[in-house]
């Protein structure tokens, strides 16, 4: 019987081993010329259209995309390799993130004809940028409580509402909103729901910044009064929003980005232990392990998706204990470095990883959410 959890690994052969080397001397050359300086959390906090562009030209962008939208005709573990090495060298990811995991994805699994010829080339060559719209201020992790509404009227639809969180949202071209486009039935509640294609700089449309505390920007709260939107950009059919959005927290949850968002920072503090700048510690080589347990599973979901194969709860114990372990590597690093021994470089690296830590669990779903998810997936509830 097929194990919900794990899904069967497979292993690297060739074709994936000659990919991964060619990515990663990209990575080093770039670095090493100043292209970017290595950071943690890229997908989130390192926003470089230029850099993305290039991907783009190097076909290592839309890669699972049929080559008759634009896309490289290629599998999930050509993709998986891709991403897996860019954000272990740190590299500037987050301006086509969300575009190329989890928007290029849905569009073609639910758009339109006309949506997919319109969207996928352009998020295959970098030149369109994407945010999402799920949460909201009152709703927290539960989206089938979402408060924007959905209008009909003459050629479309009118949105009004509020969403929260919306990373990127100051920089991106697009977003897809999930609004309630059906009356609430409490007997029903995911019933009801529908996502839009909505132009970031359509009439009605304000972005206010989300400044942490750190002073960064990386999240938006976007406005919208009474934007319009015609019917060809409703995603896929009106009232099948839940079953979108379940999909696509799959590809959300999944991804090496769930494992790897401070892999820069243990990289560098192994390379600190190994020149004796600090201590050698036991729990260095558990945080390693379980990583490379992570990303074994990680890599699993990756060929279960590539199979079409149902990966919802193995990639929200992915995310459950992937996020848990980024987290814990900062809180573990920061232990180690209590009494000096970082160079300037790795404590750059420490106190983004810091600053980021609270928000690795929260992203993507909760871990009292995942919890359920993943009981749920077990039938124990």
């Amino acid at each position: 019987m097929r194990n919900p959890l794990v899904p069967p690994v497979v292993g690297e052969g060739p074709l994936l081993r000659s990919l991964r080397a060619e990515v990663r001397a990209f990575t080093a050359e770039q670095a090493a010329a100043g292209t970017f300086v290595p950071r943690v959390d890229t997908w989130l906090t390192s926003w470089d259209r230029e850099f993305t562009r290039e991907l783009g030209r190097r076909g290592w962008l839309g890669m699972v995309v049929p080559k008759e939208y634009g896309g490289q005709g290629r599998t999930f573990l050509e993709r998986f390799v891709v991403t897996e090495e860019l954000l272990a060298s740190g590299a500037p990811v987050a301006a086509h993130w969300i575009a190329e995991r989890q928007v290029g994805p849905s569009l073609l699994r639910f758009g339109s004809e006309q949506v997919k010829q319109t969207f996928l080339p352009r998020i295959s060559r970098g030149e369109v940028l994407f945010g999402i719209g799920m949460s909201e201020p009152e709703s927290g992790s539960d989206l089938a409580s979402v408060q924007t509404r959905a209008t009909r009227c003459e050629g479309g639809w009118r949105l009004t509402g509020t969403k929260v969180w919306t990373s990127g949202a100051h920089q991106a071209d697009w977003f897809i909103v999930l609004a309630r486009s059906a009356p609430l039935d409490e007997r029903a509640r995911h019933a009801g729901l529908s996502q839009f294609l909505v132009d970031l700089g359509s009439d009605g449309v304000t972005v206010a910044p989300i400044v942490s505390m750190s002073g960064e920007h990386h999240f938006n709260e976007v406005h919208l009064d009474d934007v319009f939107v015609p019917d060809d950009l409703v995603l896929g059919q009106a009232g099948d929003g839940w079953l979108q959005v379940t999909s696509e927290l799959g590809y959300e949850r999944s991804g090496p980005e769930r494992i790897l968002s401070t892999w820069a920072l243990l990289a560098a503090a192994t390379g600190c232990v190994e020149s004796g700048a600090l201590p050698q510690d036991p729990q260095l080589g558990r945080l390693v392990g379980r990583v490379a347990a992570l990303r074994q599973m990680s890599l699993a979901v990756s060929n279960a998706l590539e199979a079409r194969q149902d990966a919802d709860t193995a990639a929200a114990v992915v995310k459950l204990l992937g996020t848990t372990t980024e987290g814990d590597i900062a809180e573990y690093v920061a232990t180690l470095a209590a009494n000096g021994g970082l160079d300037e470089g790795v404590r750059v690296l420490l106190d983004a990883a810091l600053l980021q830590r609270p928000g690795y669990t929260l992203r993507g779903g909760t871990n009292e959410i995942l919890t359920g998810v993943v009981a749920r997936g077990l039938g124990l509830r």
